[in-house]
Parts: C-alpha cells; sequence; structure tokens
C-alpha cells in the first residue's frame, strides 16, 4: 500500500500543461475514483461529463477563460472531467427528514478531491476551475439550462512535475482534541 499522506502532498494544482491527450482509461480510472467517494446517506448526487474529444475539450477551455488573462493555461489541457449536481437518492424515511441535497456539496467536493489524487497517483495533473462560463458549458454539453455544476477540472499532463511546497496553516493553529 502506498502512503497517502506523501500522496496528498504531491497533488497539486496544475496551471501549464504539455497539450498531450490523456488516454481515457486513466480518465476512467479518475471518474472510478470519484464513484467510489462516500457521500452522505449513500444518496451519490453527481454525475459526470469526461471531455476527451479534441475540438470540445478546446471548446470547454474557451469556457474557463472568461475573466481577463485567468485560466489561459486550460487551452493546453488534454481533457476536462465536469461534476454535475444530480438529485440525491435517499431513502424515504430520509427524505421525510432532509431535503434530498443537504449534503451534497460536500459530496461532490469528496469526489472532486478523488479525482485529483487518483490523477496524482497516475502522473496527471488537474486543476479544479472556478470561474467559467456555465451557461456556453450547458450549451456544449448539451445539458439542461437548469443543470447544476459541481465542478469543471482540467486534466493533463504537466509541463513540470517538481512538486511545489504547500503553504498550509500550521496543524496546531487548525485542530485540537478534546
Amino acid at each position: 500500500m502506498g502512503d497517502f499522506l506523501e500522496l496528498a502532498a504531491r497533488r497539486q494544482s496544475c496551471r501549464s500543461f504539455t497539450g498531450e491527450r490523456v488516454e481515457r482509461e486513466k480518465l476512467t480510472k479518475c471518474v472510478e475514483a470519484a464513484r467510489l467517494a462516500p457521500s452522505g446517506c449513500n444518496g451519490q448526487p453527481w454525475s459526470f461529463v469526461v471531455v476527451d474529444a479534441p475540438d470540445k475539450a478546446a471548446q470547454v477551455a474557451k469556457c474557463a477563460q472568461v475573466v481577463g488573462e485567468s485560466n489561459k493555461f486550460t487551452g493546453k489541457a488534454g481533457a476536462f472531467i465536469v461534476v454535475l449536481e444530480e438529485h440525491a437518492v435517499l431513502n424515504p424515511a430520509l427524505r421525510k427528514m432532509l431535503d434530498s441535497q443537504i449534503f451534497a456539496k460536500g459530496d461532490i467536493g469528496g469526489a472532486v478531491v478523488s479525482i485529483c489524487i487518483e490523477a496524482a497517483e497516475l502522473g496527471i495533473g488537474t486543476c479544479v476551475i472556478g470561474l467559467y462560463d456555465r451557461e456556453s458549458l450547458t450549451k456544449i454539453l448539451n445539458l439542461p439550462v437548469e443543470q447544476r455544476f459541481g465542478a469543471l477540472i482540467a486534466v493533463g499532463y504537466p509541463t513540470d512535475e517538481t512538486i511545489r511546497p504547500k503553504i498550509r496553516k500550521p496543524l496546531e493553529e487548525i485542530v485540537r482534541y478534546v
């Protein structure tokens, strides 16, 4: 078994891709990791669109390049994984007590982390894109206008595999034991 903390330290937001296509088998492994992620009450409020056709990936990259020079690097991403928020499936007793989407944001966050960690294990870089044109992306992917997005992840081979030091708060500042 590998060391998860070492893998988590290796994972980083890649903003310089080679432009090389990412093998579909590797993209599928990333989505499989997300599928296996935990979700509140096993609601699994997600679906995934893998964009690996070069023409579609170029269109998706343009959706990410909406604010000045931000996200220009996405033009060299080999693929994108779009995480969609779906209706969580809760058992009838829970549906009476909880809104079906109560855990959705956290569940999707876990799925996104799983994608990024599996990609790092496979030698692939990822960057979760926060700013993108949702309306255009909806049209490109032929989704209903009311579709909720969970995340847009640029995926590709990094031009530089040097691991940058992570700047994080010290553990002592963020944890307490009782």
